[in-house]
């Protein structure tokens, strides 16, 4: 059974306002204090976010719980300074960045611009275990397409410096801002895979292979292919709902790939495409149809996704709870749907957050 982590970053921020506080240091300090913690949470950015990693699991009960857990450590440790943790994938109040210190920061903040300063914002990272970089690149290949179903099912971030985005995930349009961000054309082997990226980061443009954005890539530190479309999602079952369709996903395009089948093929025109209406619709309106690449309603497309890792979902003993997730969240509306409603209930944004916080430990 394929291994599962996820990497989730959440706001700081004040208890009382729902303003970011810019305390990670502070914060990382206290959880050092506990061993069990210092590989668990790690500093991002800026210093208004705080990053955890779970363990790797083969059951998704298991890494469900460990999220939870990890949530509730990361509120345990910033409350013990005052702060509280979010899991927004961008800041509903107004806020102005604070970038980290250290070399790699800074030479991040010196070479880019007003682009590091607007990078406040949230993801939710799936590693999937592959057997080796030949496997890892045959998914990445065959994925491509249904990438922009998993982000909007995340969608979790309506709000920008105040006002209404219009999108139901604006933190994936800022993210776009990094020249390696984004879908990328068939590789065909890890050899090209290896050469591309060697090429990207001898331009000088990017620092190192760390800066590799695409959508989904090879993870330097594991044997994992690295998921990366996701919001930070409000609630944990969401989040344990996108790990369990990406090892789903992996699951699927490895067979595809032993059996020989040819991946699709869509232009990266067209991906960006799909990804922009997945941030735009979320799960609200429509999406484009990773088949036919024309819009269908979001429902649709969601099935469709479920349809085609259902064996996977088969035998990892996931299809039910998978479908039950799905059908919930169809229901009940994901993170961006929930702030929404939840500002339209009390007019307030300031609420939005302080309910957020309840629900990211809840």
């Amino acid at each position: 059974m394929r291994t599962v982590g996820v990497e989730e970053e959440l706001l700081l921020v004040d208890p009382e306002t729902g303003e970011p506080r810019a305390m990670s240091a502070a914060v990382l300090a206290r959880a050092a204090q506990d061993p069990a913690e210092r590989d668990v949470f790690e500093k991002e950015l800026h210093d208004q976010m705080l990053e955890f990693a779970t363990h790797p699991q083969a059951d998704m009960k298991r890494l469900h719980a460990e999220i939870v857990r990890c949530r509730e450590e990361a509120a345990r440790h910033a409350g013990g300074i005052g702060c509280a943790v979010a899991a927004l994938a961008t800041s509903p109040l107004p806020v102005t960045p604070a970038v980290g210190m250290g070399r790699r920061y800074q030479w991040m903040a010196d070479q880019y611009g007003v682009v590091v300063h607007e990078q406040l914002v949230l993801g939710c990272h799936v590693h999937v275990s592959v057997e080796s970089d030949e496997e890892g690149v045959a998914v990445i290949d065959r994925v491509r397409p249904w990438l922009p179903v998993l982000a909007a099912l995340s969608t979790n971030s309506p709000f920008w410096q105040g006002k209404d985005s219009r999108y139901s995930s604006y933190r994936s349009r800022v993210w776009q801002r990094w020249p390696s961000a984004g879908p990328t054309e068939l590789f065909g082997s890890a050899e090209r895979y290896h050469r591309r990226v060697a090429d990207m980061v001898a331009t000088g443009t990017i620092l190192d292979e760390a800066m590799i954005y695409f959508d989904v890539r090879l993870s330097q530190r594991y044997p994992t292919v690295e998921f990366r479309v996701a919001d930070v999602c409000l609630h944990s079952d969401t989040a344990a709902l996108i790990a369990t369709l990406a090892r789903a996903l992996v699951e699927t395009a490895a067979r595809e790939w032993r059996e020989g089948r040819e991946p699709a093929d869509p232009s990266v025109s067209l991906l960006r495409l799909a990804a922009w209406r997945a941030a735009r619709s979320g799960l609200t309106e429509e999406l484009l149809h990773p088949a036919t690449m024309r819009r269908m309603p979001a429902e649709t497309v969601v099935r469709a996704l479920l349809e085609h890792v259902g064996k996977a979902l088969e035998a990892s003993g996931d299809y039910d709870r998978a479908h039950e997730s799905v059908a919930e969240l169809l229901r009940n509306g994901n993170g961006a749907r929930v702030q929404r409603e939840l500002l339209e209930r009390t007019g307030s944004l300031r609420d939005v957050v302080t309910e957020c916080v309840r629900r990211t430990q809840g």
